[in-house]
Order: C-alpha cells, then sequence, then structure tokens
C-alpha cells in the first residue's frame, strides 16, 4: 500500500523558508524575544520614559544621553525595535500553536485502542491477573463501566484471537492539560497584541504616515496648529488633562519626548470642587473630583465623581484621578527688605505667574516667579533625643522595647509628634542672567519646643539641594517686625553707636568715664565685626569673604579671636566679648521699638528667649543669598485636578490573555494527562487481563492511582515483573 495520496497537495516548501519557520516556532527562539523584552522593560522601569531632552543630559551627560536617544531607550516601549520584537514574539507564538495545535486536537480525539498488546509491556506501571470465572466481554463491559464512573473516557474494542474474542479497553483522563498548553500560548499572543493596541503604535503611525508632529513649545492650546493634534476618533490613546476649579477642559496632552501631541476628547471635563482627604499623617488617603462631563456631540451634561481606582467612562473613554495641582492660587506677599535704603511693600501675583522687581540696592531687575502654594504642612516634633536610645542599661525598658517593635506596621521606636504648622508658600527668584534661587517661607511661626515660636524662611540653590530654613524670631507682637527692624539697625553705624552708648552708660558708673569711653569702643568693635563692616582704626586686617561679601556674624568673632587671642585666653575672652554684643544689641533692639512707637522690651525669660534667637538669626541672616523676604500675609487656595483619560481598546484582549493564561498554566501544572490500558485475553480458567498505565508526569499521585486501579480492577495486589512487585 502506498504512502501517496491522489489530487492537488500543498507544494513542497524550499529548504529555506522551512529553515526559517523552524526558527520562528522554536521555543529557543521565543524564550530569547522574551528575555530581550524583560531587559527592555526593566529599563523602561528604572529610566524615566518621554521626559525632556535636557533632563537626560543634565542626569547622563551629553555622551550617555545621545546614546540612550539613539537607542530609543526614552520611549522603550514605542520604540521600533520593541515593537518589532513584540511584532515576533506574536509571529512565533502563533506559529507554534499552529504547529502544534493540530495534533494536540487529534490527540484529545484519539484513544490509542490499537496498541498492541505486546507494548504494554514496556510502560513503568503495568500489572496482571486472571479474572476467574470471567468471559473477556463481561470483563471489559465491567471494568469500562468502572472507569467511566471514575471520570475516564472509555473506548472498547474487540479483537480476533487464536484463543477466541478479546478485548482490549482503552481510557483517557486529563486532557485539558494539553488544552493548556494551547490556552497557555494563545494568552501570549494575545497580552501582545493587546499591549501593541494600547501602546504608543497608533499615535506613531499617525505620526508616520499622517503627518503628525509633536509640539515643542509653549503658549495656549488653542493656538496649537492641527498637524500637532490628534482627532477625537483615535483609536486608543493615554494622556493627562489639567482641569482647574470652576473651568473646563477637553484636550488631552500625550507626551512625548521631543514636545507633546494634543488628544481632542469627544467630551469636555467641567471640575467643579476637588476634595483631598488627610491621615494623621498629613499623608493623602482620598482624591476625589467632582465633575460635569459636557459631550461634545449631544450637549448633555452628566455629573460624575472621579476618585482614585474608581475612574469614570464615557464614550469609550476612561477618565482616572491621576493628582492634583495648584490651579492657579491666588497669593498676596508683603515684601520685607533686609538691607537699608528700601521700604516694605506689597505684591500680588497668582501660582504660576510671575512679576518684575527692582533690587534698590543694587538696581539689578529681578523676576518673582510663583512657584507654589501648600495650605497643609504636617511635620514630626517628636522627641527623637538621647532618650529614645537604649545606649545606657539604666533607661532600658525590655518589654516597651519589644512590644514597640510587635504588632502593626506602623509601630515605630521613636515617639512621634505630628503637628500641622501651617501653609507656606514657594517661589524663586530669578536675576537679570537668569540664575534663580528657589524659597520657601511659613505663613505662621512654628514652636520647635524650646519655647520662642520662630517664622521659617528656606531657601535652596537647585532642585537637588534641600531646603535651608532661617529661623526668624517672633517679636512681642507675634510678627517678624522685630527682627527686621533690628537686622536693618545692625547694618546702620549711626543706630550701632547710639546702642553702644547707651549701652556704657547703663553698664558702667558714670564717676568713671575713661571705662565707659573703654567698654563702648569693644562694644562698638564687636558690633562691627557682627554686623560685618571693616574696622576702621587699623588694629586689624579684613577679614577673609564668603561668597564676596565680608565675613559676618558669629564666624566672624571667631576669626576675630583666633587671630588676635591666644589660645589660652580666648574661652575667656569670647564670654566677655559675647556678653558686650548681647547687650549693646539689646540697647539696639530697644531703640528699634522707640522708633516703631513701641513700649521697651521687658527684661524676662521671654525677653532672654528672643535676643537669644535673635543672635544666632542675626547670624545666619548675613549669608542669606536675598536683599528681602516675602511673607505670606494672605492667599486664595484654587486648586485643580489632573486627570489621566485613556481610550484602550486592548484592554479587554489582555484581560481575555490573562484569564486563558492563569487557567493554562494551572492546566499545564495540575492537570494529568493519564492513559489506561486494559488487554483481557480469553483463558482456561477465565480472562486474563494485563493492564499498563502512563502519565505525561511521574509523580507520587501516579503510583498511588495505579494501586487503586489494580485493586479496584483487576482485584489484585500483584504486578508483572519490572512493575514493581513481584
Amino acid at each position: 500500500m502506498s504512502d501517496h495520496s491522489l489530487g492537488h497537495g500543498r507544494a513542497p516548501r524550499s529548504p529555506a523558508t522551512r529553515s526559517i519557520t523552524e526558527l520562528l516556532s522554536s521555543m529557543r527562539f521565543a524564550i530569547a524575544l522574551l528575555t530581550v523584552i524583560c531587559i527592555a522593560s526593566v529599563i523602561g522601569t528604572v529610566m524615566k520614559q518621554h521626559e525632556p531632552v535636557n533632563n537626560y543630559v543634565n542626569q547622563f551627560g551629553p555622551f550617555w544621553a545621545d546614546l540612550f536617544l539613539a537607542l530609543k531607550l526614552n520611549a522603550v516601549y514605542s520604540a521600533w525595535w520593541f515593537l518589532l520584537i513584540l511584532a515576533f514574539l506574536v509571529i512565533s507564538t502563533s506559529l507554534c500553536i499552529a504547529r502544534h495545535t493540530p495534533k494536540y486536537l487529534a490527540d484529545l480525539r484519539n484513544y490509542k485502542e490499537n496498541i498492541r498488546a505486546q507494548s504494554l509491556q514496556a510502560f513503568h506501571h503495568k500489572a496482571g491477573a486472571t479474572l476467574a470465572g470471567e468471559d473477556t466481554g463481561a470483563a471489559a463491559q465491567r471494568i469500562g463501566k468502572l472507569l467511566v464512573s471514575g471520570g475516564w473516557k472509555v473506548r472498547l474494542q474487540q479483537r480476533q484471537t487464536p484463543e477466541g474474542d478479546g478485548w482490549m479497553v482503552a481510557a483517557k483522563a486529563g486532557a485539558a492539560n494539553k488544552l493548556g498548553y494551547i490556552a497557555a500560548h494563545s494568552a501570549i499572543v494575545l497580552v501582545c497584541l493587546g499591549g501593541l493596541l494600547d501602546g504608543d503604535l497608533i499615535v506613531r503611525a499617525q505620526m508616520w504616515f499622517g503627518g503628525k508632529t509633536p509640539y515643542p513649545g509653549g503658549g495656549f492650546i488653542a493656538d496649537v496648529k492641527p498637524e500637532h493634534r490628534l482627532p477625537a476618533t483615535n483609536p486608543t490613546f493615554r494622556g493627562n488633562l489639567l482641569v482647574t476649579e470652576g473651568r473646563h477642559s477637553s484636550t488631552a496632552i500625550l507626551s512625548q519626548s521631543d514636545g507633546m501631541l494634543l488628544q481632542e476628547l469627544p467630551f469636555s471635563i467641567e471640575l467643579k470642587k476637588f476634595v483631598v482627604e488627610h491621615y494623621s499623617t498629613g499623608m493623602p488617603k482620598l482624591f476625589a473630583s467632582d465633575i460635569v462631563i459636557h459631550d461634545l456631540a449631544t450637549g448633555e451634561a452628566k455629573a460624575a465623581r472621579v476618585e482614585v481606582n474608581h475612574p469614570v467612562r464615557h464614550r469609550g473613554v476612561e477618565i482616572y484621578q491621576s493628582s492634583f495641582d495648584d490651579g492657579g492660587s491666588e497669593l498676596k506677599l508683603r515684601a520685607r527688605p533686609l538691607v537699608p535704603g528700601a521700604e516694605p511693600f506689597d505684591v500680588a501675583g497668582v501660582v504660576g505667574g510671575s512679576t518684575q522687581l527692582i533690587n534698590t540696592g543694587t538696581g539689578e531687575a529681578l523676576t518673582l516667579e510663583f512657584t507654589g502654594l501648600r495650605v497643609l504642612n504636617v511635620e514630626n516634633f517628636g522627641d527623637n533625643g538621647a532618650s529614645a536610645s537604649g545606649a545606657d542599661v539604666r533607661k532600658v525598658d525590655l518589654r516597651e522595647s519589644i512590644e514597640s517593635r510587635l504588632g502593626a506596621g506602623n509601630k515605630t521606636v521613636a515617639k512621634r509628634e505630628l503637628r500641622n504648622v501651617g501653609p507656606s508658600v514657594s517661589y524663586k527668584l530669578r536675576d537679570a542672567a537668569g540664575q534663580a534661587r528657589e524659597f520657601n517661607n511659613f505663613m505662621l511661626p512654628v514652636d520647635t519646643g524650646d519655647g520662642q515660636a520662630v517664622f521659617l524662611l528656606g531657601v535652596r540653590e537647585t532642585q537637588a539641594d534641600p531646603m535651608r530654613y532661617l529661623r526668624v524670631p517672633v517679636d512681642a507682637e507675634g510678627r517678624m517686625d522685630g527682627f527686621v527692624r533690628l537686622r536693618l539697625a545692625l547694618a546702620d553705624p549711626a543706630l550701632r553707636e547710639k546702642a553702644v552708648r547707651r549701652y556704657a552708660a547703663a553698664a558702667v558708673d558714670a564717676k568713671r568715664p575713661e571705662l565707659a569711653e573703654q567698654l563702648a569702643q569693644s562694644a562698638a568693635r564687636a558690633l562691627a565685626l557682627f554686623a560685618g563692616d571693616t574696622l576702621g582704626d587699623g588694629t586689624m586686617e579684613k577679614l577673609a569673604a564668603v561668597n564676596g561679601r565680608p565675613l559676618a556674624g558669629l564666624p566672624a568673632i571667631s576669626e576675630f579671636m583666633e587671630a588676635n587671642v591666644p589660645e589660652g585666653e580666648r574661652e575667656r575672652a569670647a564670654e566677655v566679648l559675647m556678653r558686650i554684643m548681647n547687650g549693646a544689641l539689646f540697647e539696639l533692639a530697644q531703640i528699634t521699638r522707640e522708633q516703631a512707637g513701641l513700649g521697651p522690651l521687658e527684661p524676662g525669660e521671654k525677653t532672654q528667649s528672643f535676643m537669644t534667637q535673635a543672635v544666632l538669626s542675626l547670624s545666619d541672616s548675613q549669608a542669606y543669598p536675598a536683599p528681602l523676604v516675602f511673607e505670606l500675609t494672605d492667599f486664595k487656595q484654587i486648586q485643580a485636578s489632573v486627570f489621566e483619560v485613556a481610550r484602550a481598546p486592548g484592554k479587554n484582549v489582555v484581560y481575555l490573555g490573562c484569564a486563558l493564561l492563569i487557567i493554562g498554566i494551572f492546566a499545564m501544572l495540575y492537570v494529568r494527562d493519564r492513559r489506561l490500558w486494559v488487554w483481557l485475553a480469553p483463558g482456561s480458567g477465565g480472562a486474563q487481563a494485563t493492564m499498563a498505565l502512563s502519565a505525561n508526569r511521574k509523580t507520587l499521585d501516579t503510583d498511588r492511582e495505579f494501586a487503586q486501579l489494580r485493586t479496584q480492577l483487576l482485584g489484585t495486589d500483584e504486578t508483572l515483573p519490572h512493575g514493581g512487585k513481584t
């Protein structure tokens, strides 16, 4: 009999085509593609995607930034090579499915009842017995019914033998194992297809073939040209939409590495109110936006609330709560100069805006940029000092130490005292050369625990630096005016001279004018050193300069002592000099209060605490890099909500793929494909039974199952030779 069939067949494939097909459908090729995809996904997770080019240059340097941009590592998931790898993975897995599925489907229908009786001797699990009193037909019917009742699918085959009629009982179970293979591989294809649909492939295609280009600049959305806009019928996109309270928007922004694309929406979103709730730690626990969706086609208005993990869907577009931002809060600031020759003034603006100023001291133009308003600032004022340490064994409480580390995950060893310190305003002062410093000032005084409330004035040179705070003591009227007056008076030589004379007259008996003169000279020298003025009597050289200015404050006192006082006498001399300087500063503060029409400071603990902090703050203020500070006097908060809008047709495809993947993996791991054969041959004392079991995995469960089937079907514990028993 010939193996050839008549009729039109497929043309034989060339060796090259066959080799390529074998390569694409091989497991090694698919694993290699998955490895590359995993590595690329790690890069896309670690490296921020679609950032401006300057950010990569600043972070990695020009050479590596150019290399990363050339390899499209800044946009891994939309890079041509990543999409090509996904496409090859889809092709490879599809070929593998097409290659093996017909075999598996055919195997599902095949009971393999034509197996030879002698072949059963080659199986690991085999047994034999004589079924006394039963002929082969009756035994086959009985065994078949028992297997069917146990969940097996059974087929009986009658065979003619020289001794008489023989029966082959063929059964199978666990066929879902092969369906699991098909489901798992189909899931990979579906997930990849869903990723291609929901990725940037469609957007990139419009850029490649539709003439769409990223918009590199700023300005108003209404002025952006059509070539930078994607239509509302775009089948897939994912972008961000910022909406300010009381306003609405219908254009989302799709960030690209070299600009942005504007995505038109079939509706506009109006933000009625943004709601944010906080935990006691100050961390937000609820973001919610009360919105009204205005359909642009029908004019229908639908109210909805968008929360984190609770999106709203309209016209196939999912609206997610992404974050929140300032929507242009209105600010009122009071400028307080720290150098003589300028008067305080008020300035108003909105967050995100700017205004022009003139430095009255130098005539330099400054730009004041309003960068942020934060209404809630929760800080930890707990005791983390030495008392919390276990270094002293007398202070170790073992029970408290153990309990502090057991139980809920929010327990900490250090005690926490969380306190809301009120609103703060952030702004930048930019000079004519474009260099800017960032400032962050608190509106309300903060009690740091030492009994003296202070205003915190923060400054940093770059975004990477932490904020450094100047602590300005609160005066008797609860404001920072007392410190500012003292700061300006310290820079006035005439007021310093007047304060020195008052101090000397109050500290020395009037009958000893020569001692008063000496004390006045020492006090004048101390105040001049503290103020950063060079001494005019020629007794010492000019102090070292810091940032282009003479050394001032407490560092200047220290520098003077090291240069002019022997080491053994410095401690006593410094104590005397500081007492003289503090007394002169107190008189200077009294003079400023008289000029302001206020009563004198009353001696006491409160005044002493104010003056102690004032000395420290005056010393630190010499290094404050701005000629004035801005105090937040009033504000009107206007919030904005940031939504993520997405049309993702591939989402359901991915969900289906994930479901198939779970089903397939469980089927392959936990479903055992088993086949059972029982050959019944006629014999003198009854049917001679030979049984064999085949399974795709050798497990203890297979051994136990075979033992149960042997007892149930054959009624014996004996097995054939090499089957485990004799």
